[in-house]
């Protein structure tokens, strides 16, 4: 099944969604999460004013975690490496009277100007912070000023971090635009030709109608014809047997009535097929031009 067109084109679709659920963040931690959309994370129980920590940042691109004493600094450096992706994370700890800080670049390259350059901002962007333990706004303030030097200094690179979706993302997006413009396409394409069947189906059932409903009062003037002719064949009929001889108006009576009973057994089974009606129509037509014939006939017995 995987090797037809639908099953590589939903094998692709699992591979994008699973492209798009991992970059999206399906398997981050609390802290991950958090980083995504924000510059500050502090863990529970350390006590910060995050959103004042956020403005001092800015749009830089600078990421710090603030976390509990004896936590793993490196661990968490390493948890948020995605969601930190072209920033330079400083992750902080409260050791006492310093703070515990390790650095992490994730902007960088393979090439070892960029190596030796995020050592420079790793080891460099948390001087001078060691002061301000029990004031972690006025530490952030000084972390900044360190990202600022370094920046003029073409350590770290200029320009604001921008927080978008990722790529899979938006593929995902167009995707799903394509999908419901091509499902309204094919609603409004399929909702036209059904409409257009459904006006030719009513039209011919229409027409149906309509042939049925002549063919039914046909029928019925035909049937008249024959109850008015009843008298004339009664008295013709007593003539004839007074004088033993057939008479030329009681034959096609006859005939005529014959050919009444057998158009009744059609009319009764007859569908909505327009060439049946067609054809009934025209056999209560000659039907009705021989009960006309024998109403002007003028025979008397004998003749």
């Amino acid at each position: 099944m995987v090797s037809t067109p639908f099953g590589l084109a939903v094998l692709a679709c699992v591979v994008l969604a699973g492209w798009a659920l991992w970059s999206g963040g399906l398997l981050d931690g609390p802290m991950a999460r958090q980083v995504r959309t924000s510059s500050v994370y502090a863990a529970p129980g350390v006590d910060l004013d995050r959103a004042a920590a956020e403005r001092i940042i800015g749009n830089r691109r600078l990421v710090v975690l603030l976390m509990a004493p004896g936590a793993d600094l490196r661990a968490a450096c390493q948890d948020v490496g995605q969601a930190a992706k072209g920033t330079l994370v400083l992750v902080m700890s409260a050791d006492g009277d310093d703070w515990d800080t390790y650095g992490c670049a994730r902007y960088t390259g393979d090439d070892a100007k960029d190596f030796g350059k995020a050592v420079v901002a790793e080891t460099t962007i948390s001087r001078g912070t060691d002061g301000f333990v029990d004031r972690p706004l006025e530490a952030l303030k000084v972390v900044v000023v360190n990202y600022d030097r370094l920046v003029r200094a073409a350590i770290v690179p200029d320009g604001g971090r921008t927080i978008s979706p990722s790529l899979p993302r938006f593929l995902l997006a167009g995707a799903a635009l394509v999908g419901v413009v091509a499902g309204a396409t094919a609603l409004y394409v399929g909702g036209r030709r059904a409409g257009r069947l459904a006006a030719v189906r009513r039209a011919r059932r229409d027409e149906s109608a309509d042939g049925r409903s002549a063919l039914s009062a046909a029928a019925a003037v035909l049937a008249q014809q024959i109850i008015d002719l009843d008298r004339r064949y009664a008295q013709v009929h007593r003539q004839a047997t007074r004088a033993g001889k057939d008479h030329a108006f009681l034959r096609g009576y006859r005939n005529l009535t014959t050919g009444y009973v057998a158009l009744l057994d059609d009319l009764a089974t007859v569908d909505g097929d327009a060439a049946a009606v067609r054809r009934l129509r025209e056999r209560v037509d000659a039907l009705g031009r021989e009960a006309t014939t024998l109403a002007d006939r003028t025979d008397r017995p004998g003749r």
